[in-house]
């Protein structure tokens, strides 16, 4: 049974002859001739994708990328301790990411656009996720390269390692000379590499491919050597990886704070930014219509450590300018359209607001004065004397002959604050006037 489990589980069944397979891991390794433009081409496809957060076209970038070539040749030769061809595909390697840190910079320093897309940012923190996508993608490619029929794992290594997008990341950083986006992003690169190299290792080395070393204490000096360098690079890894579980941790407290202590007491938020990396911490947010005192303001920030929200300052955004401000920067980031049809929506509400008469009780002072009064009509219209413009005019219609005019058109003028008052009274004529705009009727 147990025989039979392994079987089932060998990685010898389907294995290509090992002479063959390491011809074809050479034959990969060199960076010369069409395989550096071919490289070169990637690089300036990926660093476009990356300059227009496109996945479609960072993904195509990627499927055509010689890199994995000598990345996988250095863990052959690791695991075969082959130094000579150890030597040939670092070479290969350092002139590969020399070409493509070159090319990177140089598109990113001519083009006009440096804003920091999405696709940009996630390749600048990396963390021990990315060491284990590394790792088992490097697993899954160094398989498929020593089967007789490789299948379609290796396109899928190649997106899923994502060698290039950091190189243009680091190229971009160069470019803009923001040197934590490079470093942040040739760190990421470099854990691909680094863990793609120990995973073709163990391959290697699990299909027992031919040692070109005999002596066993050398042997276990180069293991001693692998193992610490595993080490230096996935410690600052973890480091990051808790740095990035803590910071989630926060937004998640943060959220459920301001859900419990504002959202479920009816208070409408227009406006929320959390902010970690700050010192200390904050929480910014407005509301559509309730303002607090200083004392109550307080009261909330004492709160915050009893919800886990330690070293956290809140603020409460009151301020209309302040806050139309934040509102529109934040909008601005997805979509410069918004801000531009809120302004046009404003500009036509304002100009409709000058026909209006806004004021919910005068309809009903009139009916008491004057209940005599039917069908009445009234708003601003455009008036045309003999000139070259126009000027608004309260019109007041109704029906009513027992009214006394003049009393009511002075006490419109008071009422309304307006100078020049238009009474029309539909009880001595066919028709209300064709050509005047009304804001309300009763």
């Amino acid at each position: 049974m147990i025989n039979s489990i392994f079987n089932f589980i060998n990685l010898h069944h389907g294995e290509e002859q090992k002479e063959k397979v390491l011809e074809n891991v050479i034959s990969n390794i060199s960076f010369r001739g069409s395989n550096l433009w071919i490289l070169a081409c990637a690089i300036i496809i990926a660093s476009i994708g990356l300059n227009v957060n496109s996945t479609a076209v960072i993904i195509g970038a990627m499927l055509i990328s010689p890199l994995m070539g000598p990345i996988v040749g250095a863990g052959f030769a690791l695991g075969t301790y082959n130094f000579t061809l150890l030597k040939k595909s670092v070479k290969s390697l350092l002139i590969a990411t020399f070409v493509s840190l070159a090319v990177s910079a140089a598109y990113f320093y001519v083009s006009p656009f440096k804003d920091v897309q999405s696709e940009l940012l996630s390749r600048t923190a990396p963390n021990i996720y990315d060491v284990l996508i590394a790792f088992f993608g490097g697993l899954v490619g160094v398989i498929a390269i020593t089967r007789v029929e490789k299948g379609n794992p290796i396109p899928g290594v190649a997106i899923a390692t994502a060698l290039m997008p950091p190189l243009c990341t680091a190229g971009f950083g160069l470019a803009t000379a923001n040197f934590s986006f490079f470093f942040g992003a040739f760190y990421l690169y470099t854990i691909n590499c680094f863990f793609i190299c120990i995973a073709t290792f163990f391959v290697v080395k699990f299909l027992k491919y031919p040692s070109s070393i005999i002596d066993n204490k050398y042997e276990k000096r180069i293991r001693y050597g692998i193992s610490v360098l595993i080490l230096v690079m996935i410690i600052p890894s973890f480091y990051l990886a808790y740095n990035l579980f803590n910071e989630k941790k926060f937004t998640r407290t943060a959220e459920q704070f301001i859900q419990k202590e504002f959202e479920n007491n009816g208070y409408t938020v227009i406006y929320k930014k959390i902010g970690y990396n700050s010192s200390p911490k904050t929480i910014d947010i407005a509301f559509l219509n309730k303002t607090f005192s200083k004392k109550q303001i307080a009261l909330y920030n004492k709160m915050l450590a009893d919800n886990g929200l330690v070293d956290t300052k809140l603020n409460i955004r009151q301020d209309d300018t302040d806050i139309k401000s934040e509102i529109l920067s934040e909008i601005n980031k997805f979509d410069t359209n918004v801000s531009e049809k809120d302004v046009t929506i404003s500009q036509l509400r304002r100009q409709l607001d000058t026909y209006r008469v806004q004021d919910s009780s005068f309809l009903k002072e009139i009916k008491i004065l004057y209940p005599e009064m039917r069908d009445i009509s009234y708003g601003k219209i455009e008036k045309y004397p003999e000139t070259d413009s126009a000027r608004l005019q309260f019109t007041f219609i109704y029906s009513g002959n027992e009214t006394n005019g003049v009393k009511l058109k002075n006490w419109l003028q008071v009422r309304l604050k307006e100078k020049s008052v238009a009474l029309v009274n539909v009880a001595d004529q066919a028709e209300p006037p064709s050509n005047t705009r009304t804001g309300k009727r009763k």
